[in-house]
């Protein structure tokens, strides 16, 4: 991360943009001109991952790891669990490495299995915490809490606010991290924040008591052609172009066919390819089913949603790895439906060719087994991306063999390091013609991790 020293250093040996691994400005801003039709998915991973169960697979009793076995873990409904040798009668796993792929999964890694072309994998990822709100807001916005108080902008607010002021949802968060704070930041992309899909429905809803839709929709013509009225003979037209603006979008949020579609029967109609019934992401089910349904729709830009529950500190870790498999079968199901869907507003593209998608979580688990049979809190981390604009079939960063804490994979500007959330959250807006700085304090762009 940057400290004062590092960039007073910078200052004083005049080091170039590029030098530290930013695109020019001119190179950003051509990016973000290109970029108005991407839509994002950010996920968050709820209670702490274990990551030697998909990433950083790890199969042998070395150092303080006791991997996952048949004592420990209900291996019954894992599909890629094949028996390897451990200690005595325990039985672990043997590690999964798909065709083609230099990848090493874990067993809990379900779907991602069938789409390693796609994924890019990050390792070792710097936690420095072990608290559920810090990690959580260090993975979502690249900071660390402050006396309990947020610091930065959530990774979707600061997308939402470069590429996503004009869309009738910029960010829809059902539990995610998302923040909106600092400076640069548009009051249009407030993030929508709700404990469910349904509440959106719910507040869509209008009796038909005493007016009806057609007359509604009158009404509301009228405001908002009073308000460019009002706008055209302003001096100062932004307060009336926004009341037009809001307007315009209100007439689009009671459109009823909106309304149905974002009720649970609309989207279980809508997309019956996911699996609603799955045991621990039945509700995460609905919000990617309502992620797909509003980007096809071209409503949002950002869709972001908590996914399950992995705290797995007693006897539940024996289900940790079934969770984790249904979620990466929750990405690899949402994926596969952007590959059947039409982008709303570029012919001939595919949703997915448009789509990136983010899967976070606050810390991992310890790479020793506790005396509750489960893992606890740990300060290291992984992470996933799924984006057109990343490379694919490739993992970064990584681990001691030993302990399964994060190494210096990288020379940063301030050295020898180990990869951190910043880090990965620079990269990633950059990626978008998005420049860090403008919402980011720490963290480097990665080039490593981008196409070319």
């Amino acid at each position: 991360m940057s400290t004062r020293r590092t960039f007073l250093k910078l200052l004083a040996t005049g080091v170039s943009t590029a030098a530290v691994g930013l695109p020019s400005m001119t190179t950003m801003a051509d990016v973000a001109r290109a970029s108005g039709d991407e839509f994002f998915v950010f996920i968050h991973a709820s209670g702490g991952w274990d990551v030697t169960l998909w990433a950083d697979p790890r199969n042998e009793l070395r150092g303080l790891v006791h991997p996952a076995s048949t004592e420990n873990t209900d291996t019954t409904a894992l599909r890629l669990w094949k028996d390897a040798p451990l200690d005595g009668a325990a039985r672990t796993f043997d590690l999964v490495r798909p065709a083609g792929s230099n990848l090493v999964l874990g067993p809990g890694a379900g779907g991602l299995v069938d789409i390693v072309d796609r994924i890019t994998i990050i390792n070792g990822l710097a936690m420095n915490t072990v608290a559920h709100p810090d990690g959580a807001t260090f993975s979502a916005t690249g900071r660390h809490l402050q006396g309990g108080r947020v610091a930065s902008p959530s990774i979707d607010t600061m997308l939402s606010n470069e590429l996503g002021r004009d869309q009738l949802f910029p960010t829809v968060s059902v539990r995610f991290p998302s923040a909106y704070v600092g400076e640069n930041l548009d009051r249009r992309v407030v993030p929508l924040i709700v404990g469910d899909v349904g509440a959106i429905s719910r507040t869509l809803f209008r009796s038909q008591a005493y007016d009806a839709n057609a007359e509604r929709d009158r009404v509301t013509a009228l405001l908002s052609d009073e308000a460019r009225d009002l706008a055209d003979r302003s001096t100062y037209r932004d307060v009336a172009d926004g009341m037009s603006l809001q307007y315009d979008s209100l007439h689009r949020m009671l459109a009823r066919d909106l309304g149905e579609v974002f009720s649970t029967d609309g989207l279980r109609k809508a997309h019956p390819e996911l699996n609603y019934k799955s045991r621990f992401m039945g509700p995460s089910t609905l919000n990617a089913a309502f992620a797909i349904e509003a980007m096809k729709r071209n409503v949002v830009r950002c869709v972001s949603f908590a996914a399950g529950s992995f705290d797995t500190h007693a006897a539940n870790y024996k289900t940790h790895a079934q969770a984790q498999q249904e979620l990466f079968d929750l990405v690899t199901a949402t994926l596969r439906s952007l590959d059947a869907t039409p982008h709303p507003t570029r012919a001939g593209a595919k949703l997915s060719d448009h789509t990136h998608i983010l899967v976070i979580s606050e810390f991992c688990r310890t790479p020793q087994i506790n005396l509750g049979l489960g893992r606890d809190h740990y300060p290291n981390n992984s992470a996933l991306v799924i984006s057109p604009r990343f490379r694919g079939n490739f993992a970064f960063g990584g681990t001691d063999v030993d302990q399964l804490l994060p190494r210096p994979v990288k020379r940063f500007v301030d050295g020898d390091r180990a990869i951190a959330p910043p880090d990965l959250l620079a990269t990633f807006v950059s990626a978008f013609g998005v420049d860090p700085r403008k919402y980011m304090r720490d963290g480097e762009v990665v080039p490593e991790l981008l196409r070319t």
